[in-house]
């Protein structure tokens, strides 16, 4: 039997992922990334609940704890630096996770240890899709076609190749919530915790340390406009305006940002689908169910999707390996994605008034006697279930 053969559109946590479990089932794998070069850099990830397992199976628990952030705990800030609450963090899936890593190292490390076998290409996304019956083409920019048993598009949650494909599926949930990180100069006065710090007018700056020398900053805005679609000139721009006189350390970071060359911005915005695949193709990490910085847990999903991706296919057919791997995947899903309407003003109150009663709130909520409840929060990614059996390589 000749090996079955996958494409992979995108070269972060999920497609590697899928492009690692594939392989070692025996597919030959051929990865697309639309950016010219590996995207290192990004902001913290981490690693939760069932996720600790599949890192377990890769062999890679090591190498990505050794690239761990040095994060050691999350505290609330006061427009002075004084912490006025702590977050609990106890256990490997605390506030601040027992693998905290940035999304670039995280990546980087899945890249660095992919089966031999997997073809990685830069600067050459998919134009044109074919699902046929028995195989999908797929047509790049630069006219390369590639024919194979699967497509799987881990593109994130702008994905150009899933709105193509799913258009007519596509839910967004919008958040409402603008947000900016960048990497900016370290200073003495940081230190090896995430400070969080709120302000009114549904503002937050976050500052956090990583283990290359600088501190990763974040920028946070509720009831905003959609600033996705801006260039870097007019997104910082608008984050200068509204954030000039948020307090704290918000200058220093706008200052920051002027000068680094990694800032991101983006709209918050939840994807929400009724099925994740059509014919041969599948959708996987934030391309198919985006839960954004609010629901927490986004990269341990994308790493336990391509494990699942892999184990449902490596046991029978395209067609039932995909609803397999829906049926898995779900209720995993499901879990994360239910953010309640009230956390967004809770979290970003807007008056002095509300910003009074979220720090009274901080106060009883980081209390010992409230500790199980926030500690259960932060456990995303968890489940009862086993991972599903992986088969030995189909050759």
């Amino acid at each position: 039997m000749t090996a079955r053969r996958a494409v992979v559109s995108g070269a972060s946590i999920a497609g590697l992922s899928a492009a690692f479990w594939l392989r070692r089932t025996g597919w030959e794998v051929t990865v697309l990334e639309r950016a010219g070069a590996f995207r290192d850099g990004g902001q913290n990830v981490d690693v939760r609940g069932v996720a600790h397992e599949v890192l377990d199976r890769m062999g890679l628990t090591a190498a990505v704890k050794a690239q761990n952030t040095t994060e050691t705990a999350t505290v609330f800030v006061d427009a002075s630096g004084r912490v006025r609450a702590e977050l609990p963090t106890d256990g490997p899936d605390g506030a601040t996770a027992e693998l905290e890593v940035l999304r670039g190292d995280f990546a980087r490390t899945i890249l660095d240890h992919l089966p031999e076998g997997v073809e990685v290409g830069y600067g050459d996304p998919i134009a044109e899709v074919v699902d046929g019956q028995d195989e999908v083409e797929v047509t790049t920019r630069s006219g390369r076609v590639l024919r194979a048993d699967l497509l799987v598009i881990a593109e994130g949650v702008r994905s150009a190749t899933r709105d193509r494909l799913f258009g007519d599926l596509v839910g967004r949930r919008v958040l409402g919530i603008a947000m900016a990180f960048g990497t900016i100069p370290r200073t003495s006065t940081d230190d090896s915790r995430w400070r969080w710090y709120n302000a009114v007018g549904g503002r937050q700056v976050h500052l956090r340390p990583d283990n290359h020398g600088t501190t990763r900053a974040m920028l946070a805005q509720a009831r905003s406009e959609d600033v996705s679609g801006l260039d870097r000139a007019a997104a910082l721009a608008h984050f200068r305006a509204r954030f000039a006189d948020a307090g704290w350390e918000a200058r220093r970071v706008l200052d920051g940002f002027d000068r680094s060359d990694d800032v991101y911005v983006d709209h918050l915005t939840q994807i929400t689908m009724s099925t994740w695949h059509r014919g041969r193709v599948c959708l996987a990490g934030d391309a198919a169910w985006c839960v954004t910085p609010m629901g927490g847990g986004g990269s341990s999903l994308a790493l336990v999707g391509g494990y699942v991706l892999a184990a449902s296919l490596s046991t029978g057919s395209v067609e039932d390996g995909l609803a397999a791997y829906e049926e898995w995947m779900r209720p995993l899903v499901d879990d994360v994605q239910k953010v309640p309407d009230w956390v967004i003003p809770f979290a970003y109150p807007r008056t002095r008034v509300g910003l009074a009663l979220r720090e009274v709130v901080d106060k009883v909520m980081t209390s010992r006697l409230f500790a199980p409840i926030i500690a259960k929060v932060s456990q995303v990614a968890r489940t009862e279930r086993p991972l599903p059996p992986i088969a030995a390589a189909r050759t």
